[in-house]
C-alpha cells in the first residue's frame, strides 16, 4: 500500500512511497533489507523526519521508519560508553546515560546533540554528522566509538576506526546511503553543571568573545543575531550566551523557553522582528548566571505544528509557507566579510530571516565527506518561504548566492538542507564529492539505499561530467 511522508520543518518534500516498514528488532531489519534486494526494490530510511532536501526519502521506495529500534544494548560505566539502537531519540539517550554511575560520582552524560529539536534519532544525527553548541568540539562523529551497520546484502558489520574503518568514515555523514545504522556506541563524559553567561554584543567582537569564554572554562555557546533587515544592526548585533563549567549540583530544571513563549516569539519573528529581538534579549539577560546540567541544557523547545499555528494567525487565503534552513561555514577570520555579504544578499532579494545563529566547530577528522573541513564559524539561517513559485525561487536564489559568498571565502555549506546548490557549487565546496559518488556505487552497486537528494546530485554530476 502506498504512503506519503513529508519533512517536519520545511514541508517541501512530500514523497510517495511504496510502503513504510517499522522493524522491531535487528533480525526484522535484516530480513526487510534482504527482501527488498531480492525483489529489486530500493530503500530509504528516516527517523524523526527532520532531514530536508529529500535526504531521507526516495520516491517509490520501501521506506524504513527506525524509531521502534530504541533499546539500550550495553554500557560500560568505567569507560563511559553507551551502545544503543539507532532509532533512539535524544531524550531517551540522555535518560539512559543517567542510569550509568560515574566512577568519581554522579553519572555519565552526552557531550553534544544537534540543536533546535530533540525528537530526532541517533542514526539520523550520525548520518548528517550533526553538531551542537560546543565551542571546541568536532561534529558528532568524533563522539562515536563504533557503529553496527547493515549493508546492502543484509550483513551485520561492526565499524570503528580500526575495523571496517573506511565504511565507518563513509557512514558518518553519509546521509543513509552506505548502509543502515542499526546501533551506535556513544562516547560519554561525566555529567557537568554549567552557568549561563549572557552578553549583548556586536559581531565584530563575537569570535574574540568565543575564545575569551573558552579560556574562562565555557564549554558551549552561540550568537543569535538580530533579524530585522530594516535595522542597521541586522545580522550584526546579537545575544551571545555561553555556558561555563561549575561545581554546582543544584541547577535550574530547564534552560529553554516554554512552548507558549516559544510560539509567541516565533510569531513576533514573522510580524515584528524588532520586538522579537528585544523580548528574546531580555529573556536571556534575565537568565544570566542561572545554572543547568550541561546535557539537558542542550534540549530544545520545538513545536512541529508551528506552520499550522502561524497559518491560523494569517488570512484564510494566505499562501502556505514554512521555514527553510541553510547552514554556511567560513573560516572564523572571514566571518565579518561573509555576514556583510549576506546582509546585502538578503536585503536585495527581499528574503526574511526568521531565526539565525552563529556557532563554532572544530575541523572534522572522522568522516570521509566532512562539512567541517576546517575550524569554521557556522552561520544558520531560517528563511521565511512562501510555497509559491516566486517564493521558492527567491529562497533558492538567496541560498545559491550565500553558497557562492561562503565558498569564495574558503568556506562551505551543509549539503542536504535543500537541493538548490548546483553541481559546480557542490564540487567547489566538496572536491571529493565525485569520488564519494563512486564509493557509493562500490559499496552499493545496485543503489539499494537511495534518497531523492542522492538521485538528484548523482544525475547532476553525471550531466556535469558529460562532454
Amino acid at each position: 500500500m502506498t504512503a506519503f511522508l513529508n519533512d517536519v520543518h520545511s514541508r517541501l518534500n512530500p514523497t510517495q512511497l511504496a510502503s513504510i516498514e517499522q522493524p522491531a528488532d535487528c533480525a526484522q531489519l535484516q530480513a526487510i533489507i534482504r527482501r527488498a534486494r531480492h525483489e529489486q526494490r530500493y530503500i530509504s530510511v528516516s527517523g524523526g523526519l527532520h532531514a530536508m532536501g529529500g535526504q531521507q526519502m526516495a520516491s517509490g521506495a520501501l521506506h524504513l521508519d527506525l524509531r521502534g529500534l530504541n533499546r539500550v544494548l550495553s554500557h560500560d560505566t568505567e569507560r563511559g560508553l553507551l551502545q544503543i539502537e539507532a532509532g533512539a531519540d535524544w531524550p531517551a539517550i540522555i535518560a539512559a546515560t543517567h542510569t550509568m554511575p560515574h566512577p568519581q560520582g554522579g553519572c555519565w552524560a552526552i557531550r553534544q546533540k544537534q540543536t533546535g529539536v530533540d525528537s530526532v534519532t541517533l542514526g539520523g544525527s550520525i548520518s548528517a554528522n550533526a553538531h551542537g553548541r560546543a565551542l571546541l568540539m568536532q561534529p558528532l562523529g568524533d563522539d562515536i566509538e563504533d557503529l553496527t551497520v547493515i549493508n546492502a546484502h543484509g550483513e551485520l558489520l561492526l565499524c570503528n576506526r580500526q575495523q571496517n574503518a573506511a565504511l565507518f568514515a563513509l557512514v558518518i555523514g553519509g546521509y543513509g546511503l552506505f548502509g543502515v545504522i542499526y546501533a551506535a556506541t556513544l562516547r560519554l563524559s561525566r555529567r557537568q553543571c554549567v552557568k549561563r553567561l549572557v552578553d549583548i554584543i556586536d559581531l565584530d567582537d563575537a569570535i574574540n568573545a568565543v575564545f575569551r569564554r573558552a579560556d574562562e572554562g565555557c564549554l558551549y555557546g552561540d550568537f543569535q543575531f538580530a533579524i530585522d533587515h530594516s535595522d542597521e544592526r541586522f545580522l550584526q548585533r546579537g545575544v551571545f550566551a555561553c555556558y561555563q563549567a561549575t561545581s554546582s549540583t543544584a541547577p535550574e530544571p530547564s534552560a529553554d523557553l516554554p512552548p507558549a513563549a516559544w510560539l509567541k516569539l516565533l510569531k513576533l519573528a514573522h510580524d515584528d522582528k524588532a520586538q522579537a529581538f528585544r523580548l528574546y534579549s531580555q529573556h536571556y539577560l534575565n537568565t544570566d548566571g542561572q545554572q543547568y546540567w550541561a546535557d539537558t541544557m542542550q534540549l530544545s523547545t520545538y513545536i512541529p505544528s508551528y506552520a499550522e499555528f502561524l497559518a491560523g494567525e494569517r488570512a484564510a487565503d494566505a499562501a502556505p509557507e514554512s521555514l527553510v534552513i541553510g547552514e554556511h561555514y567560513v573560516p572564523r577570520e572571514h566571518l565579518l566579510a561573509f555576514m556583510q555579504q549576506a546582509k546585502g544578499i538578503l536585503r536585495r532579494l527581499g528574503v526574511e530571516v526568521v531565526y539565525g545563529t552563529i556557532r563554532a566547530i572544530m575541523r572534522d577528522t572522522v568522516s570521509f565527506l566532512p562539512w567541517a573541513k576546517a575550524d569554521f564559524a557556522c552561520v544558520i539561517f531560517n528563511l521565511r518561504t512562501q510555497h509559491s513559485q516566486a517564493g521558492l525561487q527567491r529562497t533558492a536564489q538567496a541560498f545559491r548566492e550565500l553558497i557562492d559568498a561562503s565558498t569564495a571565502l574558503d568556506g562551505s555549506f551543509f549539503l542536504t538542507y535543500h537541493r538548490y546548490a548546483s553541481a559546480v557549487q557542490v564540487n567547489r565546496a566538496y572536491p571529493q564529492f565525485a569520488q564519494w559518488l563512486q564509493l557509493k556505487k562500490q559499496y552499493d552497486p545496485d543503489e539499494l539505499f537511495r534518497s531523492d537528494w542522492y538521485c538528484h546530485y548523482r544525475d547532476e554530476f553525471t550531466r556535469h561530467a558529460a562532454p
